[in-house]
């Protein structure tokens, strides 16, 4: 397998993060392994539990890379569970066997090195090849290079609470006039006379007299008292509105193109006109 045919190197793989089939993330690749007969990468281990310190093994018959995620058709879980085994640099038969079973590819162990002896080993390696597009095993199951991922952008839209503005309650004191009527009373003095009746005993002098009286008057006062009228509080209410949302998503065409050096059939009498 050569960088020409569109494939990834190590490095850039040991980048990639996987995801499972639901899109969720695994963790990231931590080595690679190949069948030491052909060559072709079969297993991958990606780093998961407590800070990557566990690696697990996990098959790349029917993942597919699109060169920034490696997509394996597996949930998170069963690779977690995966069997434990410390190949190391070597994946033995026994060991792969297991790892088979678990996910559920009972088969693929018996597929041999093409050479009758059924035992295939697997070797970590430093720089492989590998391909974007879907991974295939040995039995021709999945797709290869002749086929393209078309990919397009999806618009999600959703909302997001901001402050945009603060209300506050200020009590102040103003001064204003207050007029109002009430009625007040005063005294008055008039002069009354009454003739002495015949008959009364009244003493008469001659003389000079002379009498007070005193006089009395109402006079409007006031009295201030501070009394509760009502209360006053702030309250929001959440108004909903439409809006309008616009923006620009990328998605990719896929298009024929049959070459510009397609030659004309030719019959007994010459070339087609």
């Amino acid at each position: 397998m050569s960088a020409g045919n569109g494939f990834l190197s190590t490095e850039q793989l040991i980048n990639l993060t996987a995801y499972d089939t639901d899109g969720e993330k695994i963790g990231s690749i931590g080595q690679v392994y190949r069948d030491d007969a052909t060559g072709r990468p079969e297993w991958v281990t990606v780093k998961t539990g407590w800070f990557g310190m566990k690696e697990s093994f996990v098959p790349l018959a029917g993942a597919r890379s699109d060169g920034r995620a490696l997509h394996v058709p597996h949930a998170k879980e069963l690779v977690k569970d995966a069997p434990r085994v410390d190949a190391d640099q070597h994946l033995d038969v026994e060991e792969e066997r297991r790892l088979y079973l678990h996910y559920g590819l009972a088969g693929s162990h018996d597929k041999g090195n093409g050479n009758g002896n059924g035992k295939t080993r697997r070797t970590a390696v430093d720089a492989p090849g590998i391909a974007t597009g879907t991974y295939v095993d040995d039995r021709g199951e999945g797709r290869g290079n002749d086929e393209v991922i078309r990919s397009e952008e999806r618009l999600h839209v959703g909302t997001t609470n901001e402050e945009v503005g603060r209300a506050r309650l200020k009590k102040v004191v103003v001064t204003e006039n207050v007029t109002t009527t009430v009625p007040v009373s005063h005294e008055e003095v008039r002069v009354v006379r009454e003739p002495i009746r015949k008959g009364e005993r009244v003493r008469g002098d001659i003389g000079e007299a002379e009498k007070e009286v005193t006089l009395h008057a109402e006079r409007a006062v006031t009295r201030k008292e501070t009394v509760p009228v009502e209360r006053v509080r702030l309250e929001t209410e959440k108004v909903t509105e439409q809006q309008e949302v616009s923006d620009t998503v990328r998605k990719e065409q896929v298009r024929y193109d049959e070459g510009k050096d397609t030659r004309r059939g030719e019959g007994r009498n010459g070339p087609r006109r």
